[in-house]
């Protein structure tokens, strides 16, 4: 963990000296924070199992519109996640290897040609060193929840860190004065390594004026920035992945996994005014590797209390 930590330090140094020279006037313009686990969804405590996402953007000013200079706002994103076997013991627990993942990296978000652009790295560290599984077993012993099996912990995916490239690339057409349309194509390489074609529908005038992040396990659009007026708006959203080598899958283990992924979601905000706002979505992760009986949903929440 201490290397990680080490690592991390220098990547997001790195970053910042490509940045724009008057960096020194940079501000705090938003968070964003996205929690999700399959307790809100299907109420199964398998495969992706539950992550936590967190984002702090830093710029020199929003207005609404994203600006054309790669590095004048900035995305720190710090990212948690599980994915667990059907069971974490006994019968079920050993379709697929227990992954702990935790990440730190750092995005750039700026348009270019009527497109909105995402692109950054992050290292990813997966394995016992990341102290999931040991924070799973702790909650599951508060709320009386199964534990992990000797079995899985000891199979669960190697300690290793994995530099992660991804960039995402959406092109917003407003249909009508409350509802935009946002094809978009995002590619990965490093952890998993993969290329994703989608698209999502954002319905409600509250939600024109946000700098958005994508999810990584769901593909939810949560807000870095939020423009602030109250309101409500619905998201609606579908990918399709094909996908080529995956850390989360080892050869040892011998799971194989599926070569195309198909996800679908919705979800609903609600903005009482600016720093107070809720989101809750539902989304459908099909089939990720050879043999697995079916697909699963999963739910995300976001309660913003700024004061």
């Amino acid at each position: 963990m201490r290397l990680f930590s080490v690592i991390c330090a220098g990547l997001c140094a790195g970053l910042l000296s490509a940045a724009p020279a008057h960096a020194q006037d940079r501000e705090t313009l938003g968070f964003g924070r996205l929690l999700t686990n399959d307790f809100f969804g299907d109420n199964e405590d398998r495969w992706r199992s539950g992550s936590y996402s967190y984002s702090f953007v830093r710029g020199y000013g929003w207005n609404g519109e994203l600006p054309t200079t790669p590095g004048a706002i900035l995305e720190y994103r710090l990212r948690s996640e599980i994915i667990a076997p059907s069971a974490l013991n006994g019968s079920g627990s050993n379709d697929r290897a227990y992954v702990g993942a935790l990440s730190a990296g750092v995005h750039t978000h700026f348009a270019r040609g009527g497109a909105d652009v995402t692109a950054g790295v992050d290292l990813v560290a997966v394995g016992p060193q990341t102290g999931m599984a040991n924070m799973q077993d702790w909650f599951h012993d508060i709320v009386s929840a199964p534990n992990i099996s000797n079995s899985v912990e000891a199979n669960q995916v190697a300690n290793a860190v994995y530099p992660t490239a991804l960039a995402d690339v959406s092109y917003p057409v407003m249909i009508g004065e409350r509802t935009q349309l946002r094809p978009f194509i995002q590619t990965q390489y490093g952890v998993e390594d993969f290329v994703r074609v989608g698209a999502d529908v954002l319905i409600g005038e509250v939600l024109h004026n946000d700098l958005w992040v994508r999810d990584s396990a769901t593909g939810h659009l949560y807000s870095g920035i939020e423009e602030g007026s109250a309101g409500n708006g619905l998201v609606l959203g579908a990918d399709y992945a094909i996908i080529g080598d995956s850390a989360y899958f080892p050869a040892s283990f011998g799971t194989v996994a599926e070569d195309e992924r198909f996800r679908a979601r919705a979800g609903m905000h609600w903005r009482l005014g600016p720093g107070i706002s809720y989101f809750y979505g539902l989304t459908y992760l099909g089939e990720e590797y050879v043999g697995q009986p079916e697909g699963q949903f999963i739910g995300s929440l976001k309660l913003n209390f700024n004061f």
